[in-house]
């Protein structure tokens, strides 16, 4: 009788086993690659947001310098911010002792001063810009970019997002710094961006926060405890960032949340504010 004791077992399940094994990694890259692409999908839309908002508004910071600067026609003046008047006072006290001191103004001249807080900033986004499209250029190993003012600069930046996305950790710090800039504008206007209420529930929190921004053509749930389950999106690390739905994202939304397609194409066009 044979022998039984020295029979090995085939090798065919340690094959099997290993082709599991490889085909188990060869999933994971491939998931984590959609979620890179996913995350980086993202990241290029919000810059395509903020950078259209900043494009927008960045003008208007010049004409606020101008003294005596009147609304458009037909609209009414901006509410002043708390403290504003307080602050408009300062700088003047401020801008008038400087022009004193250097000459540049008689006693008692009451000519309103350049209204510094808005100089500040002009300052902060064009130097912000230029260093940003200078950084992106680097990274691309891109020519260093000819002179042009802020909103030439800002359009040669969203030119350059195709490349951008292969360098995910810089297009989050393009995201991140547009971002900034554009809200750092929009608070030196004091200008109350228009919200409408839009019915239905969020289908993250299952509150009724959500909310059309015509501006931005985009629905966001304003509630502030409102995380979604999307690893990609913003409002897993920023305190700051609320669940957008570009208008791409619509018919997804309405199903999800009971609200109807043509409510939300109304919110786009309407103009009354509502508070949050």
């Amino acid at each position: 009788m044979a022998d039984l004791t020295d029979v090995t077992e085939p090798a065919e399940p340690a094959a099997r086993t290993a082709g599991l094994s490889d085909r188990t990694d060869r999933t994971d890259r491939t998931d984590r690659t959609d979620r890179t692409d996913r995350t980086v999908e993202l990241v290029l839309r919000d810059i395509t947001l903020w950078t259209a908002s900043l494009v927008r508004q960045f003008p208007e910071l010049s004409e606020e310098l101008a003294p005596g600067r009147r609304s458009p026609a037909g609209t009414a003046p901006t509410a002043p911010h708390p403290g504003c008047d307080e602050l408009i006072r300062e700088e003047r006290r401020e801008a008038l002792l400087l022009e004193q001191r250097h000459g540049l103004s008689v006693p008692g001249h009451g000519a309103a001063p350049i209204r510094l807080h808005i100089s500040d900033a002009i300052r902060d986004i064009t130097d912000g810009v230029v260093e940003l499209e200078d950084a992106v250029c680097a990274r691309l190993a891109l020519p260093r970019p000819r002179r042009a003012g802020v909103i030439e600069r800002l359009r040669r930046i969203v030119g350059l997002l195709d490349a951008v996305a292969a360098h995910p950790v810089l297009a989050r710090h393009v995201r991140d710094e547009i971002r900034r800039m554009a809200r750092r504008c929009a608070r030196t206007l004091g200008d109350a961006e228009t919200i409408v209420r839009v019915s239905g529930r969020c289908p993250w929190c299952d509150s009724v926060s959500l909310r059309a921004f015509p501006d931005r053509r985009a629905v966001l749930c304003v509630n502030p405890a409102c995380v979604c389950t999307d690893e990609a999106c913003g409002c897993q690390d920023d305190p700051a960032y609320r669940h957008l739905w570009p208008e791409s994202g619509w018919a997804e939304l309405t199903e999800a949340s009971g609200t109807r397609a043509e409510e939300i194409e109304a919110a786009m066009d309407d103009t009354k504010e509502i508070p949050c």
